[in-house]
């Protein structure tokens, strides 16, 4: 049985989550308060973190930065504040998803089962050594699928799961334009349900980490008005 830590101080919301997730067979926990939250997420082992973004203590942001320096497990953020400002943080910081509140309980239980689901294939993808498909080099950039590494110069780039997944699936794709809508639908699988924001955050993120220059890159393009493309020149 999965297990989910819910780090959310209004009991209403944070009980209504819990009731739909042991609807589906989680195993569900509460906390109320940010440090005790946090305290609790790295001690104990949770296949998943259902966040909110206001919290006494230590708030969202803090908790996501600190916990994703010692933990790969699913980020789902939840707050009121619909800003973009606000989702491209909690992105930056290494969340994967940001939910709106008020939202459907259903659809909450949707995103955790994608994001489980995939985290579940990587992490196995990962813990797979035996060599099946040849790394992709491109230029400084060696991406190796069997054991979710990726190297520049033969330096190690840490990535996260769905950052991997987004530059995988580009260099497994060269020059081929995708936009954000199909980007968004061939990673994070959630269909309607999310916002394509998110995948200029992780673009962003990612030329941060493999481009020389990230204001001139050279591995992901930007083609305007269409969207990416993984350079094959």
């Amino acid at each position: 049985m999965k297990k989910i830590l819910i780090i959310e101080d209004d009991p209403g919301i944070a009980e209504l989550e819990r009731d739909y997730l042991e609807a589906s067979d989680f195993q569900v926990e509460i906390e109320a308060d940010g440090t005790a939250g946090l305290k609790r997420a790295l001690a104990e082992d949770f296949d998943l973190l259902i966040l909110d973004v206001m919290l006494p203590g230590q708030d969202g942001f803090q908790i996501c930065r600190e916990l994703r320096k010692e933990k790969e497990l699913p980020i789902l953020m939840v707050s009121a504040r619909h800003e973009d400002i606000d989702k491209i943080r909690a992105l930056g910081l290494g969340a994967d998803d940001y939910v709106i509140k008020p939202f459907s309980p259903s659809e909450l239980v949707a995103r955790v089962k994608a994001h489980l689901a995939r985290y579940q294939r990587l992490t196995k993808l990962a813990g797979d050594t035996t060599p099946k498909i040849r790394a992709i080099q491109k230029g400084d950039l060696e991406i190796q699928p069997d054991t979710h590494m990726v190297y520049h110069k033969g330096n190690e780039i840490t990535l996260t799961n769905k950052e991997f997944e987004l530059l995988l699936f580009l260099a497994e794709n060269p020059g081929i334009v995708f936009s954000k809508d199909k980007l968004f639908d061939q990673i994070w699988g959630l269909d309607a349900m999310g916002d394509t924001a998110t995948v200029m955050v992780h673009i962003n993120r990612l030329r941060e980490k493999i481009e020389p220059n990230p204001s001139s890159p050279i591995y992901i393009e930007t083609v305007w008005g269409a969207g990416y493309r993984f350079c094959n020149k």
